[in-house]
């Protein structure tokens, strides 16, 4: 019986998140600072050197990179490479700064209008920046803010000074989105069709 896929979901927030469709049928288990109901491991991502390695099949961070300090960024990507088995892959979700700047100097925007409507509300030039600020004020946690951002180019230059092999742009799943799917070694067919590099 094949062993089942495992993917590490660093910095998710909550199970009830959904992940990508390509994810189903793998176990899920979710990494976060502040310990919930559904966390499995209570951890800083920044650590994750400190975890044994190549244990999973990925690791998906959606929204959460740019959440950690410009100089923490490359400790937090080794340590994805770290945790992964050698077939294993990291994908990677942050807003793309480089379109928001983009279409913030098209429409003449400022920073408090609204760039984009969510479910969880209106989303301002702000918000994208610095972090969602009805969330952070809400809750007062400083988790929620924003410490660094990334264009498509920086978040791959990231990637790839932490050792992965192939770096691929794939289509974003939001709007104002920059996603990479980072592999340790270069891609099989098998992992490229699971997320549709290859049909």
């Amino acid at each position: 019986m094949p062993q089942r896929l495992t993917v590490l979901n660093v910095g998710g927030g909550s199970k009830s998140i959904a992940l990508p469709a390509h994810y189903a049928g793998w176990e899920h288990l979710l990494l976060d600072i502040q310990p919930r109901e559904d966390v499995d491991l209570v951890h800083d991502g920044r650590e994750l050197l400190r975890f044994p390695a190549n244990v999973y099949d990925a690791v998906y961070c959606s929204h959460n990179l740019e959440h950690y300090f410009r100089h923490e960024v490359p400790r937090v990507i080794e340590g994805f490479r770290h945790v992964l088995r050698s077939d294993g892959f990291c994908e990677v979700r942050v807003p793309d700064l480089g379109e928001v700047i983009r279409d913030v100097a098209a429409r003449d925007l400022n920073l408090d209008s609204q760039l984009y409507s969510a479910p969880a509300g209106p989303v301002t030039v702000q918000d994208v920046i610095y972090g969602f600020g009805e969330e952070i004020e809400r809750s007062g946690n400083p988790y929620y803010a924003h410490k660094c951002g990334f264009t498509p180019d920086s978040l791959v230059e990231a990637l790839q000074q932490a050792g992965f092999a192939q770096v691929w742009l794939a289509p974003p799943l939001a709007q104002f989105e920059v996603r990479a799917v980072a592999f340790v070694q270069p891609a099989t067919p098998v992992r490229q069709r699971l997320l549709g590099i290859i049909s």
